[in-house]
């Protein structure tokens, strides 16, 4: 009898280390630890006029404003709601594990973030840690905001202190299982200064603001929730709410991209919305894109084109069939 148990315990230490390895090489610790976070600090950002206006030429272009606002989804554009700016909303789209609150960001005591200090806005931003310490879920883009600086982050904290409290009770993110979990392992703790971006080229200029504009994330598509980083930019993230489902198009310079856009074609279409006779969905956040300057819409563009071309046909006119490229289902996909 003592042999069997003897023998069983030394099975279960097997199978211990076994599943010990097997979570250390697959999700992690971190969905079970909860995520990586650092202790807030008191900074506080000084609010001046310099930061004011550059906290809101961002907030408005970038897509803070864009996201955590009700929209008017039967107008031209879908442009947010003036009078609940910065109040939040529940993402609309359909096919989200679970119901996603992009929360209240103006100075509201009670709905918004009117208690919520300097640094739970900044870890929020650029970490993906809530204000109550849990993980944001990644559909804000929080992994993209980390190369934001130091001043920008300052000046759009300034700017959303600035807003009109808007009262608008919301419920809680509630995200399905296991993925409310596998979350936990985005968050990354920024715990030094991010420096200034390099502004030496017009490319380099291009590149910061693409990445904190989002553009690679709408634009990429995904396998099992991860960006598809062989496709960078190259279309078929299919949005399915509330507007009729769309794919994003590839917008790399391959033949099956954009390209015959010149300069003046893609400032077109960033302050209209329209590729010449072609109206794009409303998913594209076009209506806060155009309120960039034309020089900065000049360096995006320039930095477009210095994207790697990527084969990969999306068309939204045709219906939609499978693609073995990036593995979905949209219009187009079976020339590929």
């Amino acid at each position: 009898m003592k042999k069997f148990w003897k023998w069983l315990g030394f099975v279960f230490l097997i199978l211990a280390a076994v599943l010990v390895v097997a979570i250390s090489l697959t999700i992690g610790w971190r969905p079970f630890l909860g995520p990586r976070s650092r202790s807030l600090t008191d900074r506080k950002f000084e609010p001046t006029p310099e930061r004011l206006a550059r906290g809101r030429y961002l907030a408005n272009t970038v897509g803070c404003i864009y996201c955590h606002s009700e929209h008017d989804w039967k107008a031209p554009g879908a442009p947010p709601i003036e009078a609940k700016l910065g109040g939040g909303q529940v993402f609309p789209e359909k096919d989200l594990p679970g119901v996603v609150i992009a929360p209240n960001l103006t100075p509201d005591p009670e709905t918004g973030a009117g208690t919520w200090s300097d640094d739970q806005f900044a870890r929020a931003i650029r970490e993906g840690i809530a204000h109550d310490g849990g993980t944001l879920f990644p559909l804000m883009p929080y992994q993209h905001y980390r190369a934001m600086s130091d001043e920008d982050l300052a000046s759009i904290v300034v700017y959303l202190r600035s807003l009109p409290p808007v009262r608008n009770p919301l419920p809680k993110t509630e995200i399905i299982f296991p993925v409310k979990y596998l979350i936990r392992n985005a968050p990354q703790p920024l715990d030094g200064p991010v420096p200034p971006s390099d502004r030496s080229t017009a490319v380099k200029r291009g590149g910061y603001l693409v990445n904190i504009a989002g553009c690679p994330i709408c634009h990429t598509p995904q396998e099992r929730g991860q960006p598809n980083t062989s496709l960078a930019f190259a279309g078929g993230f299919t949005f399915t709410g509330p507007l009729p489902t769309v794919t994003s198009p590839n917008i790399t310079p391959d033949p099956s991209g954009i390209p015959y856009y010149d300069e003046n074609l893609f400032l077109q279409v960033m302050h209209t919305g329209r590729v010449r006779a072609r109206e794009l969905s409303a998913v594209m956040p076009f209506v806060a894109y155009r309120n960039m300057t034309d020089d900065d819409l000049k360096d995006i563009f320039a930095y477009l084109k210095t994207i790697p071309p990527v084969r990969h046909h999306v068309d939204n006119s045709l219906p939609p069939t499978d693609c073995k490229v990036c593995k979905g289902k949209h219009g187009a996909g079976d020339q590929n």
